[in-house]
């Protein structure tokens, strides 16, 4: 393969340099780290022919080779362009390539149902749409002439090799420069616009955190190709020059031979990924021996599976660092677990303050002191929080209480300072205590649980809803034996984990999952 670098490949504007620029993110890395190795578990759509060993220096040709093919296709400087199509790492490479053009990438998830992708894009008005030949037959019944400019499929960019390539654009520091969107835990995904500095300034914390690491490890990244932690952490590695290994094939047996393969020393993924593969703690081929860390982001993690993996390491001394945040934040606090500290572990404390990170604060909702048992609203404060929600600046202005940013989560502060989320807001029944406390002491009690949530019943009762291993039913006994400190739970109500509604993130969607609740009851009356 032959590399040609266009012009622009370093900028040497320092204003630039306190932004995070996709469009030159792989071109800027190749510089140092050229040779270091990105190893993927599967082929890219746009790109069949790039194999799945692909060097920085060949990653930073790919996204000047597809910015030429998007311009060609009639992309230009401040389009905005919907990336949607199946899941695969050439979304990350097509999202920098249209940022090379100056076009504001859109990162929709491909696990998007076509009515929401036609809100959004009503939302954008007139975006152009990048896409493949499957989610363009599940558009079918949308009107794509109303919806968008201009439709671009993969077929389309692969007629375009050998495209001129083209000079990046800046765009300005406080200037949109990603869009990704929410979890839609409650309704239609919000568009969170991200800008160079809100991004540059999200790696502050951890790239202190990578800077400390006594040597450089192969990082395993196993999060979804459109959301904007991975563009965060793409950007990490890029920065440190570390080998990379992605991830899209979850299942436990596909991620233990990956992982034998390649023997990842970082990995980064969702909680209920590693809630799924704690089942490969006890596989013979000890695919988590040479993990020295676990990193984990957007959701509440259970003690139980930290304490597996731990156990699972064969590394001295091994970490699980646990991060909060949200999309709208980026990561604000931290904390590592340890072996010898987490058979105490209290999956409410979620971390302190993080080097170079976010301020936070826990406001009284009711003007009493906050505690432990009258939590407050959790809020944030930096200058890495994105700059509003695409076409409902209301909605975020209602988030923004004297320059602080309300997460939606309630908890409080230990005299240590450590952070506890006991709840989202939304999702807390009254004289209930903390659901996620809840679910935490009983996932460790009933091994054979793969999943539990516990949502508002009839009448505000707590139902736990519970996946086990297999899909077997719950003992009786058992049940009755873990949740005798939780009388104010109902018997619990059996769901196959395949049909627990879920997010691209794998949250589970409680108030849905409150909803086939009450349908189901209503059923059965």
């Amino acid at each position: 393969m032959t590399l040609v670098w266009v012009e622009g490949l370093v900028s040497r504007n320092p204003v630039q340099r306190r932004g995070l620029f996709l469009g030159v993110l792989a071109q800027r890395a190749a510089v140092r780290h050229g040779s270091v190795l990105l190893t993927l578990d599967h082929d890219l759509d746009v790109l069949p022919q790039a194999g799945r060993r692909i060097t920085v220096n060949e990653l930073a040709y790919h996204v000047g080779d597809l910015a030429g093919r998007l311009a060609a296709a009639g992309l230009r400087a401040g389009d905005h362009l919907v990336v949607y199509k199946r899941p695969n790492f050439d979304s990350w490479i097509l999202g920098t390539a249209a940022a090379r053009v100056g076009a504001v990438p859109v990162m929709l998830s491909p696990a998007l149902d076509a009515p929401t992708v036609a809100a959004l894009m009503r939302r954008l008005g007139r975006p152009r749409l990048l896409t493949d030949a499957a989610k363009l037959q599940l558009l079918a019944g949308e009107d794509l002439d109303t919806l968008a400019e201009s439709v671009i499929t993969v077929a389309d960019l692969a007629g375009l090799e050998d495209s001129p390539g083209i000079r990046p654009v800046f765009t300005g520091l406080d200037e949109p420069a990603m869009i990704t969107h929410t979890s839609g835990t409650t309704g239609l995904p919000k568009l969170v616009v991200h800008t160079a500095r809100t991004m540059r300034t999200r790696l502050r914390p951890q790239l202190f955190m990578l800077g400390v690491m006594p040597r450089r490890e192969t990082v395993a990244i196993s999060i979804p190709f459109v959301h904007s932690r991975l563009f965060a952490a793409m950007a990490l590695v890029l920065t440190k020059g570390m080998p990379t290994l992605l991830v899209n094939d979850q299942s436990p047996d596909a991620v233990a031979k990956f992982f034998v393969k390649n023997r990842p020393g970082l990995i980064e993924a969702l909680p209920n990924s590693f809630l799924a593969w704690e089942e490969l703690v006890d596989d013979p081929r000890r695919p988590f021996a040479s993990v020295k860390y676990f990193s984990s982001t957007f959701d509440a993690i259970h003690p139980r599976t930290v304490r597996r993996l731990l156990d699972s390491s064969r590394r001295r001394a091994p970490q699980f660092f646990q991060i909060y945040g949200q999309s709208e934040v980026g990561p604000a606090v931290g904390r590592p677990y340890y072996r010898r500290h987490a058979r105490e572990m209290d999956g409410r404390c979620v971390g302190f303050a993080l080097p170079g990170s976010a301020r936070v604060r826990v406001v009284s909702q009711n003007d009493a002191p906050v505690g432990e048992d009258n939590p407050g609203f959790i809020e944030v404060r930096w200058d890495g929080i994105a700059k509003t929600y695409l076409g409902e600046q209301d909605r975020y202005d209602e988030n923004v209480h004297d320059g602080w940013w309300r997460t939606g989560d309630v908890g409080y502060r230990t005299r240590a300072g450590c952070l506890h989320m006991l709840d989202r807001e939304i999702d807390t029944i009254p004289g209930v205590g903390s659901v996620l406390e809840i679910e935490d002491a009983v996932l460790d009690r009933l091994t054979e649980l793969v999943e539990l949530a516990v949502v508002p019943g009839p009448d505000a009762t707590a139902v736990p809803i519970v996946c086990t291993r297999d899909d077997q039913p719950v003992d009786p006994d058992r049940w009755r034996q873990a949740t005798t400190d939780y009388p104010q739970l109902t018997a619990p109500v059996h769901l196959p984990l395949a049909q627990l509604p879920r997010t691209a993130t794998l949250k589970t969607r409680r108030v849905e999952l409150s909803r086939i609740l009450h349908d189901k009851l209503q059923e059965q009356s």
